[in-house]
């Protein structure tokens, strides 16, 4: 017991000799001042506060949206090429309810912002720091205010000509179309129990009160019952997708096995029953339900050659390229007539994809065969 005192006590003294030695260095361990706490102090919260003081017109943030904007959102905020949509899906009864009606029905196959987020503060907050994309935190304090004002236009939110400000925007938001879209009306209490008859009280979707949505009684013993292939397609289509270990981006976890090393065989229903721990038993005389084909002798499956217009669809490069006309960079035909009769084209477009140039990035996963046959492909489009 002495000796694990005597340990304490020594590691408290190295502390506070650490502690003096900072204090008595220059610039070390100074209190941070209240001007470099503010420079990191930068979100709006969902109450409105941090926001900065100011104003921006839905005719300004028209022009900064065509200006900045529109290459990748679309002229009116619709546009699924480069980005999802940030405009659609919500119409006036939305505005007075609170609650997209499309999120409910599934009237929308799309999703679009204004359909999604509750709080005006979230889109107020996500351009202020981000936006546009390729210069972040370059809008000034006011073209954030008429953005937001433009996107709210846009979907018949806010009149043409509606000036928004650090004075009005709580206002605006009791005119989010979501903005009950994270609330709930339940009829139990906090404890689970019911309510009265038509008694009901509103709850923040996070918050774990109230009983959940999901009424069926967990299994516990004897889940599995069976287990059976009713279909199987053919061994030799195994490769007819290529080696999808290799058609993974360069981030993110991999996804797909190495299929050219050949398919896993079907499981028999004794190894399911191992596998599951089931006491499913087949009766005497029932077979498994799985269709075995064979690859045929005769037919031998053709393998297509993977063009440059393949590779330009499997790298995802018409995220920001089109064939014909300037997206986020030049079309392609652009960069054909760019380059035409130079007899270094091939390597200068493969340096540059490889490499990276302007906004684009490098694409050093990509191998450099692949890289070749992009280029190669791109001097022809027209």
């Amino acid at each position: 017991m002495f000796k694990l005192s005597k340990a304490i006590l020594a590691v408290s003294l190295s502390a506070l000799s650490l502690t003096a030695m900072a204090q008595s260095l220059p610039g070390v361990g100074r209190t941070a001042l209240p001007k470099e706490i503010a420079a990191w102090d930068i979100d709006v919260r969902p109450d409105f506060k941090g926001i900065p003081k100011g104003e921006g017109s839905v005719a300004l943030g028209n022009k900064v949206w065509d200006e900045k904007c529109a290459s990748c959102h679309g002229t009116f905020g619709e546009s699924m090429e480069v980005f999802g949509p940030i405009v659609g899906g919500t119409h006036a009864d939305d505005i007075k309810t609170g609650h997209v009606k499309a999120l409910w029905d599934g009237s929308e196959p799309k999703r679009s912002t204004l359909m999604k987020v509750a709080t005006l503060s979230t889109i107020w907050d996500y351009i202020n720091r981000a936006m546009p994309w390729n210069a972040p935190k370059t809008l000034t304090t006011n073209e954030v205010y008429g953005v937001v004002a433009y996107i709210l236009n846009m979907g018949d939110i806010l009149p043409s000509d509606f000036v928004l400000s650090d004075k009005n925007i709580k206002e605006v938001q009791q005119r989010m179309p979501n903005r009950n879209g994270m609330i709930s009306e339940l009829g139990v209490d906090a404890e689970g129990n019911n309510f009265k008859k038509d008694q009901k009280i509103k709850y923040d979707m996070w918050h774990a009160r109230g009983k959940g949505d999901i009424q069926a009684k967990e299994c516990m013993k004897d889940c599995i019952k069976k287990v059976e292939f009713t279909s199987t397609l053919p061994d030799y289509t195994c490769t007819a997708h290529g080696d999808l270990s290799q058609q993974n981006r360069f981030f993110g976890p991999v996804r797909g096995v190495d299929q050219t090393l050949g398919c896993n065989p079907h499981p028999s229903l004794a190894e399911l029953d191992k596998e599951y721990n089931t006491p499913y038993k087949a009766k005497p005389g029932a077979k498994l339900a799985v269709v075995s084909i064979t690859k045929p002798a005769s037919v031998e499956p053709a393998i297509a050659e993977t063009t440059g217009e393949d590779l330009i669809k499997q790298y995802k490069c018409t995220t920001c390229h089109k064939m014909q006309g300037k997206l986020v960079g030049p079309g392609f035909n652009e960069v054909a007539a760019k380059y035409k009769g130079n007899d270094k084209a091939v390597s200068i477009i493969s340096h540059n994809i490889k490499n990276g140039i302007g906004m684009m990035p490098p694409h050093g996963h990509i191998k450099d065969a692949d890289i070749k046959k992009i280029a190669e492909f791109v001097l022809t489009v027209k």
